[in-house]
């Protein structure tokens, strides 16, 4: 977990925002530093919404995301690269498996009451909301594609996405998937060929997490909250590991959190997450 947070002023009446890390994010920092890949997870699909704006109907503290990918041997930015993101929203719950609920019995309400009844069967999942693993592709339940998108990186690496803070559920910290092809072709179905070159996950500062949690929706969440630190799958090295650096005010985080990161990727490699 980053410390030293840094306060800046910013907006009206010198309201403070705070930033995840007192170290600024630049080129020159992470040259020659491969971004940490992690594993896919189980809720993945492939890139059919070419957009920045993938907040559709969910309700949540406004994010702007911006990332920009390097070739981390060159320090060369990465031009018409594909980026994919994709995460929960405030209760938990990945569009594309609603039916899957979110690791609390449907949603992020109260968890179910009574005896349960019938005899489980097969093996339990694993890497779903409800678990902290990995785990393998699951088929879509669903055709809800809300907090979902794929953006195409300016002449300077930049990808920006709006969308809204991740929840939380069962068994993982508030994070955001992440893929970046390369090699591929744009074309008016998309984007199609090449490779993916990274697959790795975003991660926020606990500190604003906090602060999220007395926001509606996601005080609604009663899952119980795994931190960064507990999290088995960031690999608690800063922001090669995926920590964000993050600015909004922390009195009032409800009005919109901006967010920012360099991936350091290489391009001439397959990450596929598998």
């Amino acid at each position: 977990m980053a410390g030293g947070a840094t306060a800046v002023a910013v907006g009206l009446g010198g309201a403070l925002a705070v930033d995840a890390s007192a170290d600024d994010d630049t080129t020159a920092d992470l040259c020659y530093t491969l971004t940490s890949e992690t594993v896919e997870g189980p809720y993945y699909i492939d890139a059919d919404k070419i957009r920045q704006d993938v907040t559709e109907d969910q309700d949540g503290i406004p994010l702007t995301l911006t990332l920009k990918v390097i070739d981390a041997q060159t320090c060369e930015p990465l031009r018409n690269a594909a980026v994919d993101i994709w995460h929960c929203n405030a209760l938990g719950v990945y569009s594309g498996y609603e039916a899957s609920g979110s690791g609390t019995g449907g949603g992020g309400g109260p968890a179910p009451t009574g005896t349960p009844t019938g005899t489980p069967t097969g093996a339990p999942p694993s890497g779903g909301p409800g678990g902290p693993g990995g785990g393998g592709h699951q088929e879509p339940t669903d055709d809800t594609r809300y907090l979902r998108g794929t953006w195409r990186t300016d002449r300077h690496g930049h990808a920006t996405f709006r969308t809204v803070f991740p929840g939380w559920y069962q068994g993982r910290c508030v994070h955001i998937h992440v893929k970046v092809h390369v090699d591929g072709a744009w074309t008016d179905a998309g984007y199609e060929g090449g490779r993916t070159c990274h697959t790795g996950q975003l991660f926020f500062a606990e500190q604003a997490v906090l602060l999220t949690q007395e926001v509606e929706p996601y005080s609604a969440n009663t899952t119980t909250r795994t931190t960064l630190d507990e999290d088995t799958l960031y690999p608690g090295n800063g922001h090669a590991g995926g920590l964000l650096y993050l600015s909004y005010d922390r009195r009032h985080i409800a009005r919109g959190v901006r967010a920012r990161l360099t991936l350091g990727v290489a391009p001439d490699q397959t990450h596929d997450g598998g």
